[in-house]
């Protein structure tokens, strides 16, 4: 059986590649054992024993599926007995620009990762976060937080920053903390080709380990963080 009194569970959607990935290494590093989320089983298996079997467990689950969801969750809390702190990083972007030209299905997909898949994120693992005082973050955008033309992809992470500003508001007076994390771009898989000057997956991570690391009576509530060059 795991030890609940154990080191403290970190958990990750999206953490095959990219922003998961980063954050999974930092939580590593800063004592936390990881459970990594996505539907990429190899890549999962991959990055857990890198990470080290005590460290790590790999989870393949597509977030757009309650039962999945609440599977995940119950497997982290057999893997290590709870679970403290959670980001719901799981995300798709658009194929294909605009409104006129956008592809509905991908929209569909979108909508259900990007928005449906993050609030059950939250649902699942907020009973057992708030046993632990814990933390709860979400992974916007700064797409979220400005108009592009055309872009139901910035309007899924509009939807996420409404999102984790209501989440923000239900959990006051609980213990439970809460983030909404904003990167503007980022140089990751998420895209084609390379953005030799965008944030790295590094910079991201950073920024949440920050709002993780801070004492109990501090609750970071939102990070907006962007290259310099834009």
């Amino acid at each position: 059986m795991p030890d609940p009194n154990g080191p403290k569970t970190f958990l990750i959607t999206g953490a095959s590649s990219g922003i998961g990935a980063a954050t999974a290494r930092a939580a590593v590093a800063a004592g936390f054992r990881v459970a990594l989320a996505a539907r990429s089983a190899d890549k999962l298996a991959a990055l857990a024993d890198e990470l080290g079997s005590g460290n790590a467990v790999a989870i393949a689950c597509d977030v757009t599926d309650f039962v999945a969801q609440q599977a995940m969750a119950a497997a982290a809390v057999e893997a290590f007995g709870r679970i403290d702190v959670v980001l719901a990083n799981a995300g798709l972007g658009s194929t294909a620009g605009g409104i006129e030209n956008g592809d509905p299905d991908n929209w569909r997909e979108m909508i259900l990762t990007n928005i449906y898949g993050c609030a059950l994120t939250a649902k699942v693992c907020l009973p057992e976060v708030r046993k632990r005082k814990g933390h709860i973050l979400l992974l916007g955008s700064r797409a979220g937080r400005r108009t592009i033309k055309g872009s139901i992809y910035g309007a899924t992470k509009w939807a996420v920053t409404g999102l984790g500003n209501n989440l923000i508001e239900e959990l006051e007076g609980t213990g439970v903390r809460c983030t909404l994390i904003e990167p503007g771009m980022v140089d990751t898989p998420f895209f084609e080709t390379a953005k030799p000057d965008a944030l790295k997956a590094e910079d991201v991570a950073n920024a949440i380990m920050y709002a993780v690391s801070q004492p109990d009576h501090v609750d970071v509530s939102e990070i907006l963080v962007k290259p310099i060059s834009r």
